[in-house]
């Protein structure tokens, strides 16, 4: 777990958000099933998305996924880092992912990743856009690894540990 909030006391980020076709709310333990059946079907569009080098999620279980998604909601509650579901708007189905994650490297307080399920790819960019309007709203800078910064300039920077 991360050992400090990652915003000013009294600070959370929405706990949901919504775009077209999709809503957002908090990844909690109880999402484990749905969540791991989206992960597994995204498989090769997931591999390195959050770390290149970091083969997840090859190999990964149900029973990991939920040790994951305990951790995520933990975090959550905490205001340590944030992770949200992203569901259809009858919230019966996974369609992806969002984090707000401590950032490892300087020049950043928090990283941001999100994901999109495969099959629902056309969703990326109102998510993308949702997640940066909410993550604009918060009083903190933050990077997106992968997205608007190569995985290899982020990886020069200097790491925070």
């Amino acid at each position: 777990m991360y050992k400090r909030p990652l915003l000013p006391h009294g600070t959370r980020p929405p706990d949901s958000f919504a775009g077209p076709g999709f809503i957002a709310r908090p990844l909690r333990l109880t999402d484990a099933e749905d969540d791991f059946a989206a992960v597994v079907a995204s498989t090769d569009r997931l591999r390195g998305a959050m770390d290149p080098h970091d083969p997840w999620p090859d190999g990964l279980t149900l029973r990991e996924n939920r040790v994951d998604l305990g951790w995520h909601e933990r975090e959550h509650t905490a205001g340590h880092s944030f992770a949200w579901t992203v569901r259809d708007p009858g919230d019966r189905l996974t369609l992806g992912c969002a984090y707000l994650y401590p950032a490892d490297r300087v020049g950043a307080d928090a990283m941001a990743f999100w994901w999109a399920r495969t099959g629902h790819e056309a969703l990326d960019t109102p998510l993308g856009a949702a997640f940066r309007a909410l993550i604009a709203a918060l009083p903190l800078s933050c990077a997106f690894p992968g997205r608007d910064e190569t995985w290899a300039d982020w990886q020069t920077r200097a790491s925070r540990f």
